[in-house]
């Protein structure tokens, strides 16, 4: 059979220990059907020479071998728990069950009985029956009157018989004694061979839709060791049914939108729903009726990203308006801010890492506080704008907008809300905006091919303007603020020296891009990738490298002083989106053109309509939407360890790779393990310290560091020399994220950081990378800790507070005084994630 199927189930290894052909509970393993990748690729079914009979005929059908018939769209398949068989459902209302291997009494089998497009259909454990479900909410039970050991392997022919015939020959030829036997051309099977072909006959026919409710069966699952159904409908409602009696057992709405997929954990106790539309994922406790987890992405586009500070966190912003806040260790989202009422263009972080600034579409910026989650500053101008972009100064004190259409950059007051100044002077939409993280410099990019300068301590004069070939799409500094970094529409990215306004080198990236060819594309990729470039651009945490990203499927890392590409990076493989190949494909070109350019479910007069050039979603209102690969945004972690990327897949996190097993640094013949421990048995603690750095084993590392005794700590951190400090405080960051050595590893962190921490502010630079992966660590710690007090420490107040409303006697002194542990304080009673006493009021 040609084509593919929009769902397969995983089969099992090996075959079923037991048998049975009724639908008795099984103990066997069950493989469990899964929904999910969507194929648009047809299957050819097979053709009969005896006509079928209605729904649940029992008629014997003889085959012939198969040839291309009709035409069927398949919707669903699912295997047989010993991979004997597969059944597929198709568009045009009817299930076919093939054979996997090449069985005399089944070669394929149609079922019919539906009046809508098959969702899905699964076997029964250890058996050849069947479920079958349709779109419009029926489900027929087919019973087999054959076992899975029934089916009888098809005799071979041709020179598949010659070899075997020739064989066995071989054999007889040495053993004496025997007659001789052969068989020549076909084998004839005997009578009772000849009977028996395997047939379906439908046992029963049930309808979802009994109370009036018609909505859409949209996806479905079943649990072959429980016997248990689930579906779910267009209007987010799912049902639990109890197989083959069809008892209802539970049902609940969990979203307003339809329901995409469904899957079951082994045990049956789990079910996971996810719903497109939304973005939703719902793993759902059906015996206790309770949620497991809940997690909602952006049902648009994402845009824009930043990282927290100390890299713990990711803020994201969609096209849908929503503002999202990721955790980078669990991957999940904590909250989601709403207050935008059209797309969000550009997120921040302030300095401190407590306050998220946004601009949007809808003529605001705002200010999230993180400690109480609420939005406490709302930022407008004079005159309804549209903001692009946005940016805050080093001090958190300056928040600066972008605007699209009246070509103005706004300044407010952080404290104040109010606007300080508004900057005029460019010819065309801002498009980039970014402060110099060491001096008050405000650099802006423009599509007028300008980028500006503007001084914050002289009234926002305008120091520099720096000319360009071509249209300004995205500005950034380097870490250190010497040099600055900007990307063109002609795919060039250019740097420059701020001070002296001079050009000190450029890349051309139109080649590293290379950008696919779209689907309605009528010129190739070769000349469409004269209109691409690199439209965000982010430094490296140490400066050494720039990251760029833009209309293609490719991040490209460059080498900033030698101007070289260092690596490339594909984002996706994923061909139902839309620019991902080179060439068109072949499949779809015809001697009259290219078959993407009709729309096959429309009718005969409608066509697909051309995109104007320029567009980059295309027609959402079409029925083959498929959206465009590209890269939005692209930052780096301040800890320097990862990046992260919003791209039309979602949001990607890239780490460096930690399994590394021999990087050495300065080696030389002499040192070995075996020299460090011995070293180490001397109490020679320096030298074994520097020996283990510079043969870079983890694992020697950790040994060497911890044989170190703790009085001594503080001697062997002021011996050490200023080039391996740094690599011992990455060590320890990366130290604190597995090792339970909590307070050891904390007492060479204070002593490395008092006795060198005047040389480490010297090269602030180089050395932060290092000294903020290291906060990171130990922030995740405090925050651990400190919420395990704060809930031991609201139930003491809950108790003091229940003991004084009955007049009972105070039980003994808790953790503070009397002050304390009064319960009607807002700061000892703020819970999980709830503040941080007045601090979260005045958080800048």
């Amino acid at each position: 059979m040609k084509g593919g199927t929009r769902c397969w189930s995983a089969w099992s290894a090996g075959p079923c220990s037991t048998s049975s052909t009724s639908r008795a509970p099984c103990t066997a393993s069950a493989s469990l059907p899964m929904a999910g990748s969507s194929l648009s690729q047809k299957a050819t079914s097979l053709r009969c020479t005896t006509p079928l009979g209605g729904s649940g005929s029992s008629t014997r059908l003889s085959w012939t071998k198969p040839t291309l018939g009709r035409t069927m769209r398949p919707r669903a398949s699912t295997g047989q728990t010993d991979s004997r068989c597969f059944a597929v459902g198709s568009k045009d209302m009817s299930t076919w069950v093939f054979g996997a291997e090449r069985w005399d009494n089944l070669i394929y089998y149609a079922l019919g009985g539906h009046k809508d497009a098959i969702v899905a259909c699964f076997f029964e454990s250890s058996s050849l029956d069947l479920y079958t479900l349709s779109q419009d909410g029926a489900l027929c039970v087919w019973q087999c009157d054959t076992p899975p050991e029934g089916l009888r392997l098809k005799a071979p022919t041709g020179w598949r018989a010659d070899l075997l015939q020739a064989a066995a020959e071989e054999k007889e030829d040495g053993e004496e004694g025997e007659e001789e036997t052969t068989v020549r051309g076909k084998a004839t099977p005997a009578a009772e061979e000849q009977q028996g072909k395997v047939r379906y006959s439908r046992l029963a026919k049930y309808f979802f839709n009994k109370e009036g409710d018609f909505n859409k069966l949209t996806a479905a699952a079943y649990h072959k060791k429980t016997h248990l159904l689930v579906t779910g409908f267009a209007s987010g409602i799912f049902h639990l049914h109890e197989l083959p009696e069809f008892n209802l057992i539970h049902s609940l709405s969990i979203s307003d939108q339809s329901i995409a997929s469904i899957a079951v954990n082994s045990s049956g106790d789990w079910l996971a729903f996810g719903c497109s539309g939304l973005g939703q994922l719902l793993v759902w406790e059906w015996q206790s009726e309770s949620c497991v987890l809940k997690q909602q992405g952006h049902f648009n586009s994402m845009v824009s990203l930043a990282y927290s500070p100390d890299g713990q966190y990711i803020v994201t912003g969609g096209d849908d308006g929503k503002v999202k806040v990721w955790n980078t260790l669990s991957g999940f989202c904590f909250i989601t801010f709403t207050e935008h009422s059209s797309g969000v263009t550009g997120v921040t972080f302030t300095a401190t890492g407590y306050v998220i600034v946004t601009s949007s579409m809808d003529g605001t910026v705002r200010a999230f506080d993180l400690h109480r989650y609420r939005n406490f500053r709302t930022f407008t101008s004079p005159r309804p704008t549209q903001f692009s972009c946005v940016a805050v100064d080093c001090s958190g004190e300056v928040v600066s907008a972008g605007a699209q259409d009246s070509f103005e950059v706004f300044i407010w007051s952080m404290q104040t809300g109010r606007l300080l100044d508004v900057l005029s002077g460019h010819e065309g939409p801002i498009s980039s905006l970014c402060f110099n993280p060491v001096k008050s410099v405000l650099a802006s990019a423009s599509w007028d091919k300008t980028v500006r300068l503007w001084d914050m301590a002289d009234s926002w004069r305008t120091t520099e303007t720096l000319g360009l070939t071509s249209d300004a799409l995205a500005v950034t500094f380097r870490p250190d603020g010497a040099e600055l970094a900007v990307a063109t529409l002609n795919s060039q990215i250019t740097f420059w020296d701020p001070e002296n306004a001079v050009q000190t080198g450029s890349i051309e990236g139109r080649h590293d891009l290379k950008t696919g060819r779209k689907e309605l594309d009528k010129v190739t990729a070769k000349h469409s990738a004269k209109g691409k470039a690199f439209t965000t651009l982010c430094y490296s945490a140490d400066g050494e490298s720039i990251l760029a990203g833009g209309m293609s499927k490719f991040v490209c890392i460059y080498h900033v002083k030698e101007q070289i590409l260092r690596k490339k990076f594909e984002i996706s493989c994923n061909l139902s989106l839309d620019a991902m190949e080179e060439f068109l494909n072949r499949r779809k070109m015809t001697e009259f053109g290219n078959l993407a350019l009709i729309d096959q479910d429309a009718g005969a007069e409608d066509g697909v309509a051309i995109p104007l050039p320029g567009v980059r979603k295309g027609d959402m209102s079409s029925r083959h939407f498929k959206p465009e690969i590209r890269v939005t945004s692209l930052r780096f972690s301040p800890t320097g360890h990862c990046w992260a990327a919003t791209t039309t897949e979602g949001l990607l996190v890239y780490s460096l790779d930690a399994q590394m097993l021999f990087d050495p640094f300065e080696l030389d013949a002499s040192i070995t393990p075996a020299r460090i421990r011995a070293a180490l048995r001397q109490q020679d603690f320096t030298r074994a310290i520097l020996m283990a750095f510079r043969l870079n084993e983890k694992k020697l590392l950790q040994e060497t560091l911890e044989s170190v005794p703790w009085d001594e700590v503080e001697v062997v951190s002021s011996s050490l020399p200023d080039l391996y400090v740094e690599k011992v405080l990455e060590f320890l960051a990366s130290s604190f994220e597995v090792s339970c050595h909590l307070e050891f590893y904390l007492i060479w962190t204070q002593k490395l950081l008092m006795v060198h921490g005047q040389k480490l502010k010297s090269r602030a630079g180089k050395v932060l990378p290092a000294v903020q992966f290291l906060q990171k660590s130990i922030q995740r710690h405090l925050d651990d800790i400190s919420k395990l007090c704060d809930w031991n420490r609201y139930n003491i107040q809950y108790v003091l507070a229940v003991s004084r409303q009955r007049g009972r006697k105070r039980p003994s002194e808790p953790l503070g005084s009397e002050e304390e542990a009064d319960p009607s304080d807002d700061d000892t009673l703020h819970l999980l994630g709830g503040g941080q006493g007045d601090g979260a009021a005045q958080p800048v």
